[in-house]
């Protein structure tokens, strides 16, 4: 490649771990999964919980869902007091991965994730590996999140980040979009081989 890469900045949700509502709502409805995507597609939805990932507070949303929904009060407390239970785990090849690039020595390892700021210490608790990165930017903490520029430009500024010698990997296409606008390589990851096929592509080694 022309620009040497230096640089790899990860998304953390669907790229180093596996969260889904889904899982929570499952047990919830018994496995009825026509019900378990009503409630995420109309109640406690995708837009309501990104919110937060740009700085809502908890509380405020979860008031908010409940005047919207008085009659799921219940299922909409659930979301966050049960959010520990909305992961599986670790994706094991990829944070296998991401272990051997930051211990290979030859890139600077940066995450770059949309996440409530009222979660995250939980979130270092559950994943102690996170702290392993060489800097980690967290849209709740920032008022901001994907695909917005202003969180892209964070962590460019904060951690003197060349974009183009930069890779960006994000299970979210739109947030590559954004960042390829920006100059950074982007790698829309959805697949481990897939992922791998495409660092080595960058002549990656790891």
């Amino acid at each position: 490649m022309k620009n040497k890469i230096n640089t790899i900045i990860f998304d953390l949700g669907g790229v180093l771990v596996d969260w889904k509502p889904e899982y929570v709502y499952r047990k919830v409805f018994n496995g009825n999964e026509e019900k378990v995507q009503w409630f995420l597609n109309t109640v406690c939805t995708s837009e309501w919980n990104i919110a937060q990932d740009a700085g809502r507070t908890i509380e405020e949303a979860v008031n908010l869902k409940i005047i919207e929904f008085p009659q799921y009060e219940d299922l909409i407390r659930l979301f966050y007091s049960e959010w520990h239970h909305m992961f599986s785990g670790q994706i094991a090849e990829n944070v296998e991965l991401f272990k051997k690039l930051k211990t290979s020595g030859k890139y600077k390892i940066y995450a770059l994730t949309n996440w409530s700021a009222e979660k995250w210490d939980e979130a270092l608790k559950l994943f102690p590996f996170f702290k392993n990165f060489d800097g980690v930017v967290v849209s709740g903490q920032e008022k901001t999140r994907k695909p917005y520029s202003k969180i892209y430009n964070i962590i460019l500024n904060r951690y003197q980040i060349n974009p183009k010698k930069a890779i960006f990997i994000d299970d979210n296409k739109e947030n590559i979009v954004a960042a390829i606008s920006l100059k950074i390589n982007g790698i829309h990851y959805t697949s481990t081989s897939q992922l791998i096929k495409s660092l080595y592509f960058y002549n990656i080694i790891f």
